[in-house]
This record gives structure tokens, sequence and C-alpha cells, in this order.
């Protein structure tokens, strides 16, 4: 009976001792990398409203720019070339991922120089999709003068024939005018007291073609315009050419939802906030490698697995803009 209590009371003391020695390590990741994966979810989240935000406005508009119209510049003066760039910073970011994904390798490997290396080829691609991501913003806001709160961009809910060329003066009498298509995408160019015009989309609305007309009587008036802030100092006039429709109605172009300027800079923005505080975190920790301050640790250099986790988040959420926001 003694002896029974005796190994009776040993298990209980055995159980105590097992219960206050903590579980077993969720999904075999440590600490820091769980609470990664939980900051990302949550991340996620944000992510998804505002894509789902842009989806119901989307298709709850009658009209809606055309990705294909808005984002068809290339650097070097190049036009008419539809999300070619913005098709490259994709393959920029995506080789990126690659990149870190060889760093984490290295890291497993307690590869010091190697980690260095394609870490800070990591980094050279965060630094250039942030470089193009800036030239884009600098077309869309100095050369087409898109906002947050102006769209420049609009379409046509219906088909019809302008009334007006491409600098808002009325066609000569006899001359045919250039017909659209329902949910054809136009650009209002700024307008200049001098004939010419912001930069925009192709070769169509050129200082040559202003300097052409500059001697007709005919086009020697002040085109239709629209400002976009009427009566306010520092307003901007835009071209606005006439138009009749296919019904008969006559009208002029005007400005696009301006919920596609809002949801651009806001989504993008976040995302490069996101990009740009990456390639911070990837520094320091590129400069923490370098000291060998992780080598000491003999831990496969985790640290580096928790940025690459990140990095990866942001490559793949760039991978939903692409799809949502720049193909639809």
């Amino acid at each position: 009976m003694a002896a029974e209590e005796a190994v009776h009371g040993a298990h209980s003391e055995h159980s105590q001792g097992d219960a206050w020695s903590g579980g077993k390590v969720p999904f075999k990741a440590s600490y820091g990398k769980l609470m990664m994966w939980y900051f990302l979810l949550s991340d996620a989240f944000t992510f998804a409203a505002f894509l789902i935000a842009y989806g119901a406005l989307r298709f709850s508009m009658p009209t809606w720019p055309l990705p294909d119209v808005v984002f068809s510049t290339f650097p070097g003066g190049i036009h008419h070339a539809p999300l070619i760039f913005v098709t490259v910073m994709t393959f920029i970011l995506i080789v990126s991922s690659v990149t870190m994904v060889r760093a984490v390798q290295e890291g497993h490997r307690e590869n010091q120089k190697g980690v260095v290396f394609w870490m800070l080829l990591t980094v050279v691609g965060g630094l250039t999709f942030l470089g193009c991501q800036a030239w884009e913003w600098n077309t869309l806001i100095n050369g087409e003068y898109m906002s947050v709160t102006r769209n420049t961009f609009g379409s046509h809910a219906e088909g019809g024939v302008y009334l007006d060329d491409e600098h808002g003066h009325a066609y000569k009498t006899g001359t045919e005018g250039e017909k659209f298509e329902a949910g054809d995408t136009y650009l209002l160019h700024a307008y200049h007291a001098d004939g010419g015009h912001g930069d925009g989309h192709g070769d169509d609305h050129g200082d040559d073609h202003g300097a052409a007309h500059s001697d007709d009587k005919a086009h020697a008036h002040k085109p239709h315009t629209i400002e976009d802030r009427p009566g306010k100092e520092g307003a901007v006039e835009f071209i606005s050419r006439r138009f009749t429709t296919e019904s008969g109605a006559s009208s002029h172009q005007t400005f696009g939802p301006y919920q596609f300027g809002a949801l651009f800079f806001c989504i993008t923005g976040f995302h490069g906030f996101h990009v740009f505080s990456g390639v911070a975190f990837l520094l320091i920790i590129l400069l923490n490698v370098a000291s060998g301050i992780y080598a000491e640790r003999k831990n496969g250099y985790e640290m580096v697995e928790k940025i690459g986790l990140y990095w990866h988040f942001v490559d793949l959420v760039w991978v939903f803009v692409f799809l949502v926001f720049y193909l639809l």
C-alpha cells in the first residue's frame, strides 16, 4: 500500500512538472516567425479590403478608364505600350523574391558571404521597383495631372463622333470628325494659352499639330475647356472635346470617376510603403549579417528567414494588385 502511494506521488509530481514545462512549439515555428505570420495575416486583411473596395466601385460605375490606356507610357518617350512598364515592375519584384529565397537558403547553410550577396541583390531589386513606381507616379501627377481627387481619364458610355479635334478646335466645314466607340478611354489635356499641351499618350496631341493650326482663323478661338476647381486660385483648365452620340445627344468630355485616382494612389502607395519598409529592414539585417551577429547564434540565420517571409508577402500582394487593378 505504501509502495503504491509512493508511486502515485511520484507520478503526480511528474505530471505537475510537465504541466509547467510548456507545450510543443506550434507548427514547429519559433515565436518570432509565428508573430510574423500573425502580422502578415492581419496585413493581408487590409490589402484585401482595398482590393474588394476597388472591385465594388469598378463594377458599380457606368464608365471606368481602361488600364490599357491609362498605363501605356514607357520611359524614353515611348507611348501606346499598354501595361508594358508595370509588367517590367512586376518582373523586377518577382526576381527580387527569388534572390530572397537564395539568401534564406544560404542562411540555412550558415554561409555568411552568400547571405550578404543575395540580400544585396534583393535590396537592389526593391530600390529599382521603388524607382519605377516613382516614375509612374510622376508621369500621372505632373504629366497627366491625375491626383487623389481628380481623374483626367474618362470613358464614353456610348459611341459617337467628335465635333472638335484633339486640341479642342472645331473641325473645318466638310471635315469628318473622329469617331469613337462605347467604352473608349480618353485623356483630358491641360490647356495652355500658347497652344501647348501637357505630356500625354502618343503623338496625336503634340506641338506640331498646334503649330499647324496657329495661322488658321477657324482655329484662332479658345477651345472649349473645363476647370478642375472653378473660381479657385490655381485652377487648371483642361481641353474638353465636344461630341454627339449615336442617339443624337450633344455633350463634351468630362473628368472620369475620381475614385479611380484615389484608389490607385492609395493602393499602390500603401504597397510602396511596404516595399520601402522592407528595403529599410533588409538593409539593417544585411548590416547585421555582415557584422557576424547572426553567425554567432548558429540558428540558420532565422532573422533572414523572418524578413524573407515579409518580402515574399509584399511580392505576393503586388501580384494581386497587378491582377485586380491593372488587368480588370
